[in-house]
């Protein structure tokens, strides 16, 4: 039984609060209370950067301390599966809201694959930092290959833009490919199985929280749970409010 250490859960809930309040901004443009460019404004491009890459990071460092413990391959995918299982209930859901720019490869689902290829080659020590930066930068490089190679056109299908070698961004409201996202995962990874080797403090314990702490690592350790349900309970409240205005 592996066990979870707090400080991880806290990194995991300040990623969540943060995107809460990012989502809480994009309803409300989308119900035209505010006016505002989520897909080119880089004040909320930048955010959603850094708000799924420390949801990445996090999980970098969970399976690193999951596979220090000794997690199994059958606890591993009985939480894969949780994993798949919600990032399609997150494609039929923005088919619903979002008919034009479903969701088809978003963060839940960008983190199914990449649990699997982390779990895989978790034991790669410290290649996984360079790797990590060759992960980020072969999407810098993929559009003019691209461009220059016209058969690699095939990236750019939708099939295929999983990888995260393209030079169009697909139509979609969220889009977590593979790469340059894995490299992130990677990074989590190797900085995880280093502390846990090195500087096991640094990750926190698994003793009981107390007071306000406890509650933000009860809501770290629910994530998944809280992912699904924050933006229906969001649009359903600013709807009510609209209504009731």
């Amino acid at each position: 039984m592996t066990q979870r250490l707090d400080r991880i859960d806290l990194l995991r809930a300040a990623a969540m609060l943060w995107m809460t309040a990012y989502h809480f901004c994009f309803d409300l443009n989308f119900f035209r209370l505010i006016r505002e460019d989520f897909y080119r404004d880089p004040f909320w491009t930048w955010q959603r950067t850094a708000i799924v890459s420390l949801f990445l990071f996090t999980a970098g460092l969970s399976q690193a301390v999951a596979l220090h413990q000794g997690q199994t391959w059958a606890r591993f995918w009985r939480r894969w599966w949780l994993v798949a299982g919600a990032a399609l209930l997150v494609t039929a859901g923005s088919l619903l809201v979002f008919p034009k720019s479903f969701i088809h490869f978003g963060v839940l689902h960008g983190i199914a694959l990449m649990l699997i290829v982390v779990r895989l080659t978790a034991g790669w020590g410290a290649w996984l930092w360079p790797l990590g930066a060759l992960a980020i930068g072969l999407t810098f490089v993929a559009p003019a290959l691209i461009l220059s190679v016209p058969a690699l056109e095939v990236l750019n299908t939708p099939w295929l833009n999983g990888l995260g070698l393209i030079s169009r961004k697909p139509v979609t409201e969220d889009y977590v490919p593979l790469l340059p996202w894995l490299g992130v995962m990677w990074w989590g990874v190797a900085a995880g199985r280093w502390a846990m080797s090195e500087r096991p403090q640094w990750l926190g314990s698994s003793a009981p929280a107390q007071g306000g702490r406890r509650v933000l690592v009860q809501l770290g350790r629910w994530s998944l749970s809280y992912y699904l349900l924050h933006q229906p309970v969001l649009m359903g409240l600013i709807w009510l409010g609209i209504q009731l205005a």
